[in-house]
């Protein structure tokens, strides 16, 4: 089958193109033909090498988080699912490849695709949508009529990440460029910033919740806009000694986690807050229940562009240049 493969970590490097074997089925899994791939700045940081101390990926591998596809085989203790069935889905880590023709992938990690979404669309959703979800419903445990800040409300996360705040109850606020501030409203920001020309420091205060996607100095300033008691949760970084020991890492890799965060950990407990870090898990009973809010029209995935599959470089470089209006998705079948 055709793929595209990391053959060493190297910043900004191209994938190459190659003929590699078939995945192998273990009981558990599903085959998948990869209709739709969606592509995230997550592929381009592993391709990096950033994630090298908790993710040991060993070159050459196929990089892809995200598909949607229809199963063409399972494994023989495979009980939730049958050939035909419609699926989408984030394979777990150290089993992802979506940026290929086939994947196999276990069956807790998948869930039928929603009946109102083509393939495309449908590969735009699992990354970004279990992020959402993990973030505000699994971690922050957000409750109606709190006040939630989210940041680049018009990115992958963001556009989901709205939808689904306002569908818990929360008041919400975001930060976009001018081009993009009528897109967020009609996701259901209520407060929306332009980041080139305001500060959301100087704006927002009191709020329950933060979920922080960009720099340390936005990190920094986001503890100042919430209140006593009040959760930051990031999903760039710095990784905590809560997420290190979760996924097993080496003693050694803890105590490189665990200075890290130092600082911000420090700074959130003396002001009386709660930082912590998230790296979205795959899960496919969390997925049924975004499919779900999908087919009762509650969210809607955005999707920015979609290239062919002979283009994943191209469509890499466009994620990584930060200007994509929610997803962006490899037409692969």
């Amino acid at each position: 089958m055709k793929a595209f493969v990391v053959d060493r970590y190297q910043k900004k490097s191209a994938l190459r193109l190659a003929t590699v074997p078939e995945p192998n089925l273990q009981d558990e899994d599903i085959l998948v033909r990869v209709e739709a791939a969606g592509v995230n700045l997550l592929d381009s940081k592993i391709r990096d090498g950033e994630f090298k101390l908790i993710l040991p990926y060993r070159p050459p591998f196929v990089l892809g988080h995200d598909v949607a596809g229809p199963i063409v085989r399972i494994g023989p203790k495979v009980s939730r699912f049958k050939v035909g069935n419609e699926i989408f889905a984030r394979p777990r880590d150290l089993r992802v490849g979506t940026f290929a023709e086939f994947i196999a992938i276990n069956e807790a990690d998948v869930a039928p695709k929603p009946k109102n979404l083509t393939m495309t669309e449908a590969a735009s959703v699992p990354l970004v949508g279990l992020t959402a979800w993990q973030a505000l419903v699994e971690v922050g445990k957000v409750q109606r009529g709190q006040k939630v800040f989210i940041q680049a409300g018009s990115g992958g996360v963001g556009t989901f990440a709205i939808q689904l705040a306002k569908h818990l109850g929360a008041t919400v606020a975001t930060t976009t460029s001018a081009k993009n501030v009528e897109l967020v409203r009609s996701l259901g920001a209520d407060v929306v910033i332009d980041y080139q020309r305001q500060d959301f420091e100087k704006i927002l205060s009191g709020y329950d919740l933060v979920l922080n996607s960009q720099d340390s100095r936005t990190l920094e300033k986001s503890l100042r806009v919430l209140k006593p008691g009040g959760r930051l949760i990031s999903i760039s970084g710095p990784p905590d000694p809560a997420f290190a020991k979760g996924i097993g890492a080496p003693w050694l890799v803890q105590q490189v986690v665990r200075l890290l965060s130092y600082r911000i950990r420090k700074r959130a407990k003396g002001l009386g807050l709660n930082y912590s870090f998230l790296f979205m898990r795959a899960s496919g009973d969390q997925l049924r229940e975004i499919g779900r809010l999908i087919d009762s029209g509650m969210i809607r995935p955005v999707v920015d562009q979609v290239f062919p599959f002979e283009s994943t470089n191209e469509a890499m470089g466009y994620v990584e240049r930060g200007r994509a209006k929610g997803k962006v998705v490899l037409k692969v079948g």
